[in-house]
């Protein structure tokens, strides 16, 4: 059993190959409308497939199957409960969210703030937007990063960092000229590459078991891990439906609906209607792509105590830790294809994000009297640009390597999102004006004031534990900030909804 390093680079090397191919054909008369929004061509039912595995990622494809036999948060499928949260936000994306956005015509969803506010808050969005993105890309390439490196290139005598350069300069080859529009079509690939490598995995464990697939849920439940809603310790226990149910809903509105790396795929889309049949047909897919991961952990934890395999401590690594040492080597090549497309599928979007953003929001493209020529040398340097700071990133989380260090630091990044929630939702939801110059104090000081409420939420409430929630919390305390900088007379002529 074990799969050599040379069998893992040919095999990631022809999907590389098959990336690029495709590359090649979508990035034909490219301009920079087409890398920013594709000229508004997606088939919806593309954008939609492809936007799965951007929201799985490679943290989805080895943390989500860990926790399913672990102590404590999302143990056995208590994560449907999350998911089925993530329902009801795609829901008000798709009826609030998008309506807004291509009734605005944006490139950048942080338009609306500088339309609806001014100058000010229209920054401070995009900036936490950059902020989280990086933070958020670094970890993902990272994660990925550390388990292909040991298994790859590092039996070659390749470092780390020029492990790091390759899977960088790989992302940026391909989606140098073509952007969105050749993302839509490459997730998808790595959609489909993912849950085919997840779905064969659970065939192979279930077949080494000698268990048939329709016996599989049965095994599951023997083993004490098909539990998927707990009602039973009340509000304090970070399972309980309701608080991962409203935290779902509140990941899905702010992570996806406000985040430009998410809602860029789906304004690719032709018409407002083809945006949300994407969102309506994605929703209901990534039901049963998590059901599929959670049976995956399940029968890791099956498999492993059959086996007398030790789980590690870190369950992250059960997942590869079965597939490369302990199943058929045929299983490995699975297991790695699916770790790249899933990586993958969420980096390469990150960094043209990240580039559509800083372009758009930072350098005024849109409003610039640029030629298109000049538009295309900025836009490659801002590529390049960004495409060195994740490098930055990923070197920053490798010196650290400290678990709750790097959780800080995601942490910190998800407070971002608090500003942002509050910021749309004081533009949607009244119709103040406010003194868009100060806006900037509201925003810093929201995430600080939640961060010590989070920090300190046990012994000030009871036991009461935020969780996820922290989110509303800090997306309220911009709320409110935002009504003490209202202006005195009427109400904003400005688009609201």
């Amino acid at each position: 059993m074990g799969v050599t390093p040379t069998v893992l680079i040919i095999t990631i090397a022809l999907y590389f190959l098959v990336l690029y191919t495709v590359s090649y054909f979508t990035s034909k008369g490219a301009n920079t409308h087409t890398f920013f929004n594709a000229d508004k061509k997606s088939p919806w039912l593309l954008v939609a497939i492809g936007m799965i595995g951007a929201s799985l990622s490679g943290a989805t494809f080895l943390s989500v199957p860990g926790k399913v036999g672990a102590d404590g948060l999302n143990m056995a499928y208590s994560y449907m409960q999350v998911v089925f949260g993530y329902l009801l936000g795609y829901v008000f994306i798709a009826k609030v969210l998008l309506p807004l956005y291509y009734k605005l015509n944006l490139l950048s969803i942080y338009e609306y703030l500088e339309q609806r506010f001014g100058i000010v808050s229209y920054k401070m969005g995009a900036l936490f937007f950059l902020l989280s993105r990086i933070i958020g890309a670094s970890f993902r390439l990272f994660l990925m990063t550390m388990v292909l490196h040991p298994f790859v290139l590092e039996p070659l005598g390749v470092s780390f960092e020029i492990t790091v350069i390759i899977t960088l300069l790989l992302i940026w080859v391909y989606t140098f000229k073509g952007g969105i529009k050749t993302i839509v079509w490459t997730d998808t690939l790595q959609t489909i590459t993912m849950l085919a490598a997840v779905a064969m995995t659970v065939y192979y464990i279930a077949n080494s078991l000698d268990i048939s697939l329709l016996d599989v849920r049965s095994e599951i439940q023997k083993a004490g891990m098909s539990k998927m809603f707990f009602f039973e310790n009340g509000w304090a226990d970070n399972n309980n439906f309701f608080k991962q149910f409203l935290s779902g809903a509140l990941i899905t509105i702010v992570m996806t609906g406000l985040d430009q790396d998410m809602m860029q795929k789906n304004l690719t889309c032709r018409s407002l209607k083809d945006a949300q049949k994407n969102m309506l047909v994605f929703s209901i897919i990534l039901v049963f792509a998590n059901l599929l991961f959670l049976t995956l952990g399940a029968m890791l934890y099956v498999f492993a105590n059959a086996k007398g395999i030790e789980i590690p401590t870190s369950t992250d690594q059960l997942f590869p830790l079965i597939a490369l040492n302990n199943l058929p080597s045929f299983v490995g090549v699975i297991f790695i294809l699916g770790l790249v497309a899933a990586a993958y599928s969420s980096a390469d979007s990150a960094l043209t994000s990240l580039t559509t953003s800083f372009c758009v929001d930072f350098l005024n493209f849109e409003k610039s009297e640029r030629t298109e020529k000049q538009k295309f040398a900025t836009r490659l340097k801002v590529h390049v640009a960004f495409t060195v700071v994740l490098f930055l990133g990923i070197m920053v989380l490798k010196v650290v390597n400290n678990d709750a260090v790097i959780n800080g630091l995601l942490k910190a990044a998800g407070y971002t999102y608090g500003p942002l929630l509050g910021l749309f939702a004081f533009g949607l939801f009244t119709k103040r004006i406010i003194h868009d110059k100060w806006v900037w104090i509201v925003v810093l000081l929201s995430p600080i004031l939640s961060a010590l409420l989070d920090n300190y939420s046990e012994s000030l409430f009871g036991g009461l534990k935020f969780g996820f929630t922290i989110l509303a919390v800090n997306g309220l305390i911009t709320f409110v900030g935002l009504m003490f900088l209202t202006k005195k007379g009427g109400a904003s002529t400005r688009p609201h909804n």
